[in-house]
């Protein structure tokens, strides 16, 4: 999904909104984003994403009345996310510019707020095919979130690696790498994060053979992938939900490089962690 807003962080600006008038400031009534929240996972977990887009849509019009804009702002970033994983372009984009919109009408551009709203819009136009629209948001992004953000915050790790992405598509391919070993830097200051870091040297394997091809660049590869399965084999990686996840997102990856055997075991662990 997107990267979520919590209520310590939408809260952060509020002291700045003096400027939008006494109306505007306060909320009358505040959204319950957690149990929104909650909901909405038990939604996704059924894939039922016209249920959640109900539940999504029902709480912003709430969020609306009771000008608690913060929980509007969390509910759109949600909104960016259902979209973009159900493959629906034209709202998930149209979800991307209200964000947007919304951060910069409530005073919220300038904040961690405002950057994980930037992430998250960078994040729908990457998905459909948007590079260039997706590396201008995510460096907007970047430079907030190195501003206002501790350099072991898993936030600037998540967003080297999308950003690294984006880069490839535009052949930025200097520029990528160093923003993915910039993410497995941040990683490896965290505990329980070699899934993290395993994800982001898989997607290296594939800049390396966006850039130089599969021939020339088997041994690099090949060494990536040999440093990604690594890391999936920590011992100490809590066995749970978290790790069935990246098993899944991984294994694919490996499959394409041939890895049959270890793709097979990954899946076999994802299903024994769910």
């Amino acid at each position: 999904m997107s990267e979520r807003l919590r209520p310590e962080d939408y809260e952060e600006p509020r002291c700045l909104l003096d400027m939008s008038g006494g109306d505007k400031k306060t909320p009358a009534e505040t959204v319950p984003l957690r149990r929104i929240i909650e909901k909405l996972d038990e939604y996704l977990t059924k894939q039922d994403y016209s249920g959640a887009e109900r539940h999504l849509k029902y709480w912003e019009r709430e969020a609306e009345l009771g000008r608690d804009n913060g929980g509007l702002l969390s509910i759109v970033n949600e909104e960016m996310g259902l979209y973009r994983n159900a493959g629906m372009k034209e709202k998930a984009l149209d979800a991307a510019e209200r964000g947007l919109k919304i951060a910069a009408d409530f005073g919220y551009e300038g904040t961690v707020t405002g950057a994980t709203t930037l992430l998250n819009a960078a994040t729908v136009c990457k998905a459909f095919g948007m590079s260039e629209r997706a590396a201008e948001l995510y460096a907007r992004a970047k430079t907030l979130y190195e501003e206002k953000l501790p350099v072991d915050d898993y936030k600037l790790g998540g967003l080297y690696n999308n950003m690294a992405l984006a880069l490839v598509d535009l052949k930025r391919f200097d520029e990528a790498f160093d923003l993915y070993e910039k993410a497995i830097g941040v990683m490896k200051k965290r505990e329980h994060c070699e899934a993290e870091q395993a994800v982001t040297c898989l997607n290296m394997a594939n800049a390396v053979e966006a850039l130089k091809g599969l021939e020339e660049g088997a041994e690099e590869i090949s060494a990536l992938l040999e440093r990604a399965e690594s890391l999936m084999d920590t011992e100490s990686l809590p066995k749970k939900g978290y790790y069935a996840f990246y098993c899944d997102k991984c294994a694919p990856t490996f499959e394409y490089y041939g890895w049959f055997a270890y793709a097979q075991e990954l899946q076999k662990r994802a299903a024994e962690c769910r």
